[in-house]
């Protein structure tokens, strides 16, 4: 199962305390459907709890029985519920506060009575348009919306709720969407899909951990290379030192140092140090060794 499908799971197992959210998640699920006009109002979706949560409002909030929806399952999976009585549609779309003569869509909110309505009608939108990815692959969550004037109101009420939502069309349907993922975690929780929300913030901790690792590992290797290109050069001019004029012509304190970069080429700068017979910083060793790689520049121009 999907993701989106647990979270639509969730949420279709939720049912609002007030009766004034019952409608107003009724109303979402309705309005954000396939379809929602006096011609025609249904919902499309691939989940079989979603389209019984979808028959149960209309039921019991709009009044009709359960012989006014039919239910067809494509050989696709996917669900198909209609309202097909003409006399229906219109008590449906009265039931909210709408007119058989409006033009358009319109989010109608005499429907909210309460502060939670609004939560209570996005959790009925997202059971009918909408879907979250897999918060391992990706954060988004999306609406996909049939009506411009709509999914403008919708997000409108989001932003309302402190969401920093977008607007974009996709194939002729209006997406409203989010990308980060704290605002899906908010989202998730303020629809009431809690648990959905907790397992998003636990994928996202391990992937914060992970890069942050990752960039550790990365940091570390860089530095590995830096110290082995820097051993190399060092070594590579002590030999020409060694080569040209002998290593004895070398003050003592370069001398010393010298030898033991010669006998322990993976050693660190401040490894180098204390191996000296009076040790040094990491500073002072790289001052000396500078002075090696001075006089290997110097035997060049010779």
């Amino acid at each position: 199962m999907s993701f989106s499908s647990e979270v639509k799971e969730e949420l279709a197992r939720l049912l609002p305390e007030e009766a004034c959210c019952n409608t107003a998640m009724a109303y979402g699920l309705l309005e954000c459907g396939h379809s929602f006009s006096f011609s025609s109002i249904s919902l499309r979706t691939e989940n079989a709890m979603v389209a019984s949560v979808y028959r149960s409002f209309v039921e019991t909030v709009c009044g009709l029985n359960s012989t006014a929806l039919t239910e067809t399952v494509r050989s696709s999976g996917i669900h198909i519920v209609s309202v097909p009585q003409e006399s229906d549609r219109i008590k449906i779309i009265q039931r909210f506060g709408h007119s058989v003569d409006d033009i358009a869509i319109r989010i109608n909110r005499a429907n909210f009575e309460c502060e939670s309505c609004a939560a209570s009608y996005i959790r009925g939108a997202f059971l009918s348009c909408g879907t979250v990815t897999d918060p391992n692959a990706d954060y988004h969550m999306e609406f996909s919306l049939p009506f411009y004037r709509l999914s403008l109101d919708l997000l409108s009420l989001m932003g309302e709720l402190g969401f920093n939502a977008r607007l974009s069309r996709r194939k002729g349907s209006n997406i409203i969407y989010l990308k980060e993922s704290g605002q899906i975690e908010d989202c998730l929780t303020l629809m009431g899909a809690t648990n959905s929300s907790l397992e998003l913030m636990g994928v996202k901790m391990v992937k914060d951990i992970r890069n942050t690792a990752n960039r550790i590992t990365n940091c570390e290797n860089a530095n590995i290379d830096k110290t082995v290109d820097a051993a190399v050069k060092q070594i590579d001019a002590i030999r020409k030192i060694e080569q040209t004029q002998g290593l004895d012509s070398l003050p003592d304190d370069l001398r010393e140092l010298a030898l033991i970069r010669l006998k322990n080429p993976d050693l660190s700068l401040r490894e180098l140090g204390e191996q000296l017979n009076v040790p040094i910083s990491r500073s002072g060793v790289n001052h000396r060794l500078n002075r090696l790689m001075k006089i290997t520049d110097n035997l060049k121009n010779i």
